[in-house]
């Protein structure tokens, strides 16, 4: 994103998750010194990532991977490969992490990376050279007990066997829990590569419930049909919801009756994106935010439902698939409006839940049920999302704010329990 598309109101993720802290400190009653340390990120590293390309070329790429705190356990989040990527963001979607590992109550920390770079003008062996060559410069700093990344946008699960293999290579054995997202055959967990987009789904249809919504009778509009938006979508339809409008990076689609996601997954699989299915009429991107549904979830970028759009939305519940989609500035003009918001922290989180059971699933050389991956991601993603509506009911906050005090409360108890060294 460049200045000329940046909105008026545009704020950098780190303002508004720094925002965010800031007003749940003063919600605590915490101490300046306990502000501070959960403002900073342990630990940070920024590295240049050279990459020879096939024409033989060189090009240097900016790498970061910053640990935003450490008190629950080790430090857990995803990279992602992205032109946009930069320090700010990275250490906005660090601290998100913590939150989000401390809302469901998985003993981590939160931790980010990325990588300034475009994958989709790459070839595979450019994207492996890059992954291996950044991998080596942070591999001081990551392992199974230290730092665990875990694929987001623009990674799959193939970065994340490069990854084990070039850190198994180095440490001289195999080290399957230094990642997770990894292949099925690579000891990663079955449910994984859908369990972002399944918490997500388990979300939407308890937010339904809460609002008095059937399924069957509710419509929905999906923004990004990627790693989260795709399976998300496919869920809310299996439940009975019809999907009404569906974006991607090169379009946007609409259907009043409901899209057909099983035809719309084979035509993307076919072309590389939802412009031109024939089950389906072409729709202004801008527009599916505020088509006319009863639940948005925005599953792309961070910041897209901004001051500029909010007084737009029509939907009476947004679900955030993605990390940070809205503004801080946004979520005042939606909860004015008696729109309710269910924030990235709780609904996103099924990726970071079942990238646990993976972990454990590694350390015990064990691999569990499909059925029961599923089943325990559903119970963390009730037991969080009961917990945020009491929370919220109790102290007359919105779900976001509930959310961050839950998570900022027990980050700050498990910090104080293992006290400040020396």
């Amino acid at each position: 994103m460049n200045a000329q598309e940046l909105p008026l109101e545009y704020t950098s993720p780190l303002t508004d998750a720094l925002a965010q802290l800031a007003s749940t400190v003063e919600h605590l009653g915490l101490s300046s010194g306990v502000h501070a340390m959960l403002a900073q990120p342990r630990r940070e590293l920024m590295v240049s990532v050279p990459l020879r390309r096939d024409d033989g070329s060189v090009a240097v790429y900016s790498g970061y991977r910053v640990q935003h705190n450490f008190s629950r356990g080790p430090a857990k989040g995803g990279l992602r490969y992205s032109p946009a990527v930069d320090i700010d963001e990275v250490r906005a979607l660090a601290m998100w992490m913590t939150w989000k590992c401390a809302l469901v109550d998985v003993p981590y920390g939160g931790a980010k990376g990325g990588i300034a770079i475009d994958p989709r003008t790459h070839s595979q062996a450019e994207l492996e050279r890059v992954t291996r060559r950044y991998t080596s410069e942070i591999l001081p700093i990551i392992g199974p007990e230290t730092d665990i990344p875990a694929p987001d946008m623009g990674t799959n699960e193939q970065t994340m066997a490069w990854i084990m293999d070039t850190y198994s290579s180095a440490k001289g054995h195999t080290v399957p829990g230094v990642v997770t997202g990894k292949p099925i055959s690579l000891g990663g967990s079955l449910g994984r590569a859908s369990a972002t987009s399944r918490g997500v789904s388990h979300i939407a249809l308890l937010a339904l419930a809460s609002r008095g919504l059937d399924p069957s009778a509710a419509s929905a509009a999906v923004q990004g049909f990627g790693k989260v938006g795709r399976d998300a979508a496919r869920f809310m339809s299996e439940a009975g919801v019809a999907v009404r409008a569906i974006s991607d990076v090169d379009g946007a689609i609409f259907n009043a009756d409901g899209i057909n996601i099983t035809a719309l997954s084979a035509h993307v699989d076919a072309t590389g994106s939802v412009s031109g299915f024939a089950g389906a009429e072409e729709l202004d991107p801008k527009d599916v935010l505020t088509a006319d549904v009863d639940l948005v979830i925005p599953a792309a970028l961070e910041g897209v439902i901004t001051a500029d759009n909010a007084d737009d939305i029509r939907a009476a519940i947004v679900v955030e698939g993605a990390n940070g989609p809205t503004t801080n500035e946004a979520d005042q003009i939606l909860n004015d409006r008696g729109i309710l918001v269910v924030p990235d922290i709780l609904a996103n989180a099924g990726g970071v839940v079942v990238s646990y059971f993976e972990w454990v699933q590694a350390n015990q050389a064990y691999q569990w049920r499909e059925s029961e991956v599923n089943e325990r991601l559903e119970e963390r993603m009730s037991r969080a999302w009961h917990s945020v509506i009491a929370y919220a009911g109790a102290h007359g906050l919105t779900y976001r704010q509930a959310a961050t005090a839950l998570s900022v409360q027990r980050v700050v108890e498990a910090h104080e329990l293992r006290g400040l060294y020396p």
